[in-house]
């Protein structure tokens, strides 16, 4: 395991089983989920046997490959479709320096959360899928990139995008950023059309 992923092994719990029943669950083979993922097959392999543990991005990432949310991922049991969530009763999980709480139930459309995100990390890796995000920044800066645009968005400013468009979502101060995330959740077979087989595309030198 990598130094990267040290702290992420430390605060999440085992993921890999509920990886490989989701994958299951979901009829894909390794290789059609992790293009879907914007992962390499090798990459989620070791996801799955346990030998990595993902970041949040990741975690994102391949909670809409299968429709879920990043809760049953990690094999949490949230109460029913309460429509109102307490901030009491929510915990915060870390992943690679990623924080997050959700912020909506389970069994719907769409996952939100609310999320930290750190300074300097996950900076180079630009995501291409299905489906829409809203974002809303309570702290900020923020660096949002959209295809050739980059937005510098302060505490107060959102961003509704089609997620089909090559994105980036950065602090932009070393103080971090947080900010609430919405994202729908999407199986579709256009992602592999729309990712291709380089998923994971990277701009060299640009912090997350």
């Amino acid at each position: 395991m990598d130094p990267g992923t040290t702290g992420a092994a430390q605060e999440l719990p085992a993921v890999a089983p509920q990886l490989r029943e989701l994958r299951r669950r979901a009829a894909l083979t390794l290789e059609a989920a992790a293009v879907r993922a914007g992962l390499s097959p090798a990459h989620l392999s070791r996801l799955e046997t346990g030998q990595r543990q993902p970041s949040l991005p990741m975690l994102l990432a391949l909670a809409r490959t299968y429709g879920t949310t990043v809760s049953e991922l990690l094999g949490e049991t949230l109460p029913g479709r309460d429509p109102v969530v307490r901030g009491a009763s929510t915990e915060p999980v870390e992943a690679d320096g990623w924080t997050y709480w959700q912020a909506g139930t389970p069994g719907r459309g769409m996952q939100a959360l609310r999320l930290r995100v750190p300074y300097g990390t996950q900076g180079d890796l630009v995501r291409v899928h299905p489906g829409e995000e809203w974002l809303y920044v309570l702290h900020g800066p923020v660096r949002l990139a959209l295809g050739e645009r980059e937005h510098t968005l302060a505490a107060g400013d959102s961003a509704h995008f089609d997620s089909l468009t090559p994105h980036r979502i950065a602090a932009a101060a070393r103080g971090g950023a947080e900010l609430l995330f919405v994202h729908t959740l999407l199986q579709s077979g256009a992602a592999e059309l729309c990712l291709g087989n380089g998923a994971s595309r990277r701009t060299p030198g640009d912090p997350s």
